[in-house]
């Protein structure tokens, strides 16, 4: 989604919470922490400012990858919170800086019975949040200082704008060379588009996705993928700046465009393109409904069924426990499949979901019963991975999808926000 082009104009200055200088990077492989004079860095984990305390056979968790990273996220809606949320799952310590009259996620979609927004309190949780006007010299000052300690800075303004707030890499380099800058953008920053606004179904509609997607018209995707891919694109190069900074004690400027996100996501459809000149069309190859061993099918009572049998072996199963052999060897008939998929739909129309799940359920075959949200969230594979629980506030959280040392990611506290005139340190550690 479009981020906010300016930071809020209005604000009470408040006094600064912490503030230093930045120390000198050390040599490479054992770089300072910026901000924190007499602290040099003595882990090889990425940003760290000390080793974690392990017992012998023990593995660190996933809340401790990060920790002692610090993030400055100036970012709104998705892409760049969401950067930021997979850092702070990691073990990092995000300080969201907000205009003063807040992101604009605050006043997008549904509320909770408090009226807080559910999607800012989703993407924000487990951060914390100070608002400051940019603009104002003395909130800048506050901004800079928090800076000179700062490991990560994330950005989703409009070419120009941290530039005219004095803000830019090149200013915050000067006094925290270490400094990992993370601009989010629409458009490429080197490009005539670099201030047009955009959202998800402009970068797909513009990268050649959208066009071959759907049946009569293009359809576009819920959940968004530009912007959940660019965010995640995001935290990977951020970790890999942080990684690089163990070596060199230097820091850098990464400049992602969610435009640009869509293209590594079309590796086979590129490549094939580049080599024979092809341009898939709805319908036409096995990813977008032109097989039908790779396809949606309905039930007769009006459910519906996916089988993903792309290898002969599934297909060969889906076939036998259907009583249908004489489809087997017609899984190599030419896409579009107009023939075969009408056969199997047509089977499939004679079918109850229920009596699809007793034939097929237990089969080798990837099929799967098309489901709901609601019960997907009730569905034992969701309960047994533990990656979608209620936290102790009793707020419904998607996790980090994986385990890490055997056991599931704990849930996210929720967002704090501070005080700006607050005396005790607004970082957590």
């Amino acid at each position: 989604m479009g981020e906010a082009s300016t930071p809020g104009t209005s604000g009470t200055p408040g006094t600064s919470g912490t503030s230093g200088t930045p120390d000198t990077p050390g040599t490479p492989g054992t770089p300072g922490r910026p901000g924190r004079p007499g602290t040099p860095d003595t882990t090889d984990s990425i940003g760290g400012s000390g080793r974690c305390s392990l017992e012998p056979g023990e593995g660190m968790k996933l809340g401790e990858f990060l920790r002692g990273v610090r993030v400055l996220d100036l970012s709104h809606y998705i892409p760049g919170p969401l950067a930021s949320l997979t850092l702070a799952d990691m073990g990092a310590d995000v300080l969201k800086i907000e205009p003063p009259n807040g992101d604009g996620m605050q006043r997008l979609g549904p509320r909770d019975a408090h009226g807080q927004g559910l999607f800012y309190a989703a993407i924000n949780a487990g951060k914390s949040v100070l608002k400051l006007n940019l603009k104002d010299d003395g909130d800048r000052q506050r901004f800079l200082a928090l800076n000179a300690e700062a490991d990560v800075l994330i950005e989703g303004f409009r070419p120009g704008v941290m530039s005219r707030l004095g803000i830019d890499y090149a200013a915050l380099r000067s006094v925290n060379s270490a400094l990992v800058f993370c601009s989010i953008g629409g458009y490429g920053a080197n490009t005539a588009q670099a201030t047009r606004a955009g959202h998800d179904a402009n970068y797909l509609a513009e990268a050649g996705v959208l066009d071959r997607n759907g049946h009569d018209r293009p359809v576009y995707f819920d959940p968004p993928i530009a912007d959940a891919t660019g965010g995640l694109y995001a935290a990977l190069a951020i970790l890999g700046a942080l990684n690089a900074r163990n070596r060199t004690g230097e820091g850098s400027h990464i400049e992602l465009a969610l435009a640009d996100a869509i293209m590594p996501l079309q590796q086979f459809q590129i490549a094939e393109f580049g080599a024979n000149g092809f341009v898939p069309g709805r319908g036409q190859t096995y990813l977008n409904g032109g097989a039908a061993y790779y396809n949606v099918y309905r039930t007769c009572d009006q459910q519906h069924v996916v089988i993903g049998a792309v290898e002969e072996k599934f297909w060969h199963a889906f076939c036998v426990a259907a009583d249908r052999r004489q489809w087997i060897a017609r899984q190599a008939e030419p896409i579009p499949q107009a023939g075969l998929m009408a056969d199997v739909a047509a089977y499939f129309a004679t079918l109850t979901v229920d009596e699809c799940d007793t034939l097929f359920a237990d089969v080798d075959c990837c099929y799967s019963k098309v489901l709901a949200l609601d019960a997907a969230m009730s569905s034992p594979y969701v309960n047994e991975r533990e990656l979608v629980r209620r936290s102790a506030e009793r707020h419904l959280q998607a996790l980090f999808p994986a385990w890490v040392g055997g056991e599931p990611p704990a849930t996210r506290e929720p967002f704090r926000e501070l005080d700006a005139g607050r005396t005790e340190p607004l970082w957590r550690s």
